[in-house]
């Protein structure tokens, strides 16, 4: 009798590949709105980067030509803001559970800027001003509560990444020829025909320091400080698009032209602060605690060296621009001592200044320091709103947002420490090009604190 032949074993079945969750039409929404808010980011980098106590001087572009290479005046930008705005009202959501007093304080900053806007010495320039603010109060909101539901908002970045590469490369273009010709231009055609030239806009032409599309020098220092740890880190998590030697030769290619202008652009503050940042960014590395030291010990040795021996000239000659400053801001005391409670105005510092300055000393529109600006703009009320909402939101994200395990959040956090520090000698704070993004950031980064984390102390190190 013949044996039955042994069963065959059964061939596993291959199960179907898990199908990846369907896009909700609510997520679409939000990257939609995510790309449109990168997209209003990158305008105001390429074309607003002026002084909003300037707006009467910025020439509206009268042909395609101007309207791609020139400046816009502020309020084309307030009308790319609103729309935005308007198309985010389908994403935006409540955050109950964050802290009110967080939610609240720069609202309350506004208000306060309300009532001194109401007894202005000057209602046309506060009213600019104002304007400005809500703009920037829109921008927070926008960043808290529609941007920031997205851990990880990968189409937000790239038109950042868009516009801040333009930025470099308008650098590049003045530094090799470009600034030449504009001067050139300037003080053969405009100069000779101009009635009223302000002094800064004289010395940012005659200098040989590129500006990109910004204010001057020091603004284009202060847009690579917020910007380039950011994009950095924005790059290298790209991790299932490139591998990590390709992730690093995009990181290179986006830092050498930005720490080139930098330099170009001979900012000495903006050299210090990129210490500052580069402090930041070797102490969350994996490393030994002497191997961190040492790092820090070698860039702080170096940076120091590069920057006597670059500015060794500036203090030679008696560093005019500190002194200025000094100036400016002991007007700005004088004034908040005579209206401490709601001080002049906010953007009047320099009909203010015009009064009093000392005989001989440069004229400025603004203080170079934006808490001083609102002490004598807003009164001491003002500067402790202002203060308060920087502060609480650095202290609050940093122990409450993942900052110091997440290299984006960290980035995120260093650029907008290097915003609020810039701020005690430049004025971002009157600039859509900078003003508006440290907005936006300061949301995004307070909405990553989880729900329960938040009634809980920090995690110690």
């Amino acid at each position: 009798m013949k044996r039955p032949p042994p069963a065959q074993p059964a061939k596993p079945t291959r199960s179907a590949p898990p199908s990846a969750a369907p896009v909700t039409a609510e997520a679409k929404l939000a990257r939609l709105f995510s790309c449109l808010m990168g997209g209003m980011l990158a305008i105001a980098l390429l074309k607003l980067g002026n002084p909003i106590t300037m707006e009467s001087r910025v020439v509206r572009p009268v042909d395609a030509v101007e309207f791609l290479l020139n400046s816009w005046p502020a309020v084309w930008g307030y009308g790319v803001l609103l729309a935005v705005a308007v198309c985010g009202l389908v994403v935006v959501r409540r955050r109950p559970d964050l802290p009110r007093i967080l939610v609240w304080l720069p609202a309350v900053w506004w208000l306060w800027q309300l009532l001194a806007t109401l007894q202005s010495t000057d209602a046309g320039a506060s009213s600019a001003i104002l304007m400005h603010f809500a703009l920037c109060l829109l921008c927070f909101y926008l960043g808290l509560f529609g941007l920031g539901r997205q851990a990880h908002p990968g189409e937000f970045w790239l038109p950042v990444l868009a516009g801040f590469l333009l930025v470099l490369g308008s650098g590049f273009l003045q530094h090799f020829g470009g600034l030449e010709a504009t001067r050139k231009y300037f003080f053969e055609q405009i100069y000779p025909l101009a009635t009223d030239v302000p002094p800064e806009l004289i010395k940012r032409m005659s200098s040989t320091r590129i500006f990109a599309t910004l204010f001057y020098p020091n603004t284009l220092a202060g847009v690579i400080l917020l910007w380039l740890p950011i994009l950095l880190a924005v790059i290298g998590s790209w991790q299932r698009q490139f591998t990590a030697g390709a992730r690093g030769l995009l990181m290179a290619l986006v830092a050498a032209p930005a720490l080139a202008c930098l330099f170009w652009s001979g900012s000495k503050g903006g050299w210090l602060l990129m210490l500052v940042t580069g402090f930041g960014a070797i102490l969350a590395l994996p490393f030994s605690r002497r191997a961190k030291q040492g790092m820090v010990g070698a860039v702080l040795v170096l940076g120091l060296t590069g920057f006597f021996v670059k500015y060794a000239g500036f203090f030679h000659k008696g560093a005019t621009s500190v002194v200025a400053r000094f100036e400016y801001w002991a007007a700005a005391a004088r004034i908040t001592a005579a209206h401490p409670l709601l001080g002049t105005g906010p953007g009047t510092f320099g009909a203010e200044y015009k009064l009093i300055k000392p005989p001989g000393a440069e004229m400025a529109m603004i203080t170079h320091n934006d808490y001083f600006q609102q002490a004598c703009d807003s009164g001491l009320p003002g500067l402790l709103l202002f203060t308060a909402f920087v502060v609480a939101c650095l202290v609050f994200t940093w122990r409450h947002s993942g900052v110091r395990g997440d290299w984006l959040r960290r980035s995120v956090w260093l650029g907008l420490l290097a915003w609020a520090l810039q701020a005690t000698v430049e004025f971002p704070l009157y600039i859509p090009a900078m003003a508006w993004p440290a907005f936006v950031l300061c949301g995004w980064l307070i909405a990553q604190a989880p729900p329960d984390r938040l009634d809980k102390p920090s995690a110690p190190r």
